[in-house]
């Protein structure tokens, strides 16, 4: 199966699935059931046979899942042994934050550039990153052949700075302004709202959590 024809839900589980197998690599565990996986990760046990089932036959039934094939698969599919280069838009509190991270757990990807507009960090290194002036934005993005980006910028600019990114041959962008992008078709973004996430997680504690 494809990846257009794998379920956006499924997709997101994987990285999940992929970080445990990890942990389990790690203790020497040689093989989990799918109800083992479930209790760990927090899925029920059928929607991972059916996350498992878009790609073959992964495991035995009787027997479970070898931790290393999985993870090898997962590895792979996951582009794992590919480092990813990613562009930081906006380097405030939580840019600075996200720069601070830089995804440390996870070795294929890395942010290797920023941009902001503030004159006291653009030109010089913040956390081992690079922070350049925002009007270089799409020149940099082409030269050094970033094709994801973090969006942290205030909303009323969010569109412009996304269309620029574009312009540099961006096609991921991962939103963390409350502005629903308008990109063309083949470009992804993926919206990150901390307030709505947080207010239904405040709905669900006052409805189901007692």
């Amino acid at each position: 199966m494809t990846a257009e024809n794998i379920p956006r839900a499924t997709a997101k589980r994987l990285p999940i699935y992929y970080r445990y197998l990890n942990i389990l690599h790690d203790t020497g565990k040689q093989r989990i059931s799918s109800t083992e996986l479930a209790e760990a990760v927090q899925v029920d046990s059928a929607t991972i046979r059916r996350d498992f089932s878009y790609f073959g036959a992964l495991g035995k039934r009787g027997y479970g899942y070898d931790v290393d094939n999985l993870l090898s698969f997962f590895k792979q599919i996951l582009n794992q042994e590919h480092l990813t280069n990613v562009a930081l838009i906006g380097v405030g509190n939580l840019g600075h934050a996200l720069l601070n991270f830089n995804f440390h757990k996870d070795g294929n990807v890395r942010i290797s550039a920023a941009f902001d507009t503030d004159d006291k960090i653009v030109n010089k290194i913040e956390d081992g990153v690079p922070v350049y002036p925002i009007e270089e934005l799409s020149h940099q993005l082409h030269d050094q052949q970033i094709k994801v980006i973090i969006l942290t910028v205030p909303a009323q600019v969010a569109q412009s700075i996304a269309d620029d990114a574009v312009a540099g041959g961006v096609k991921g962008i991962l939103n963390f302004t409350p502005i629903r992008l308008q990109v063309p078709e083949d470009v992804l973004v993926q919206n990150v709202d901390l307030t709505n996430e947080l207010q239904t997680l405040i709905y669900f504690i006052e409805n189901f959590g007692k």
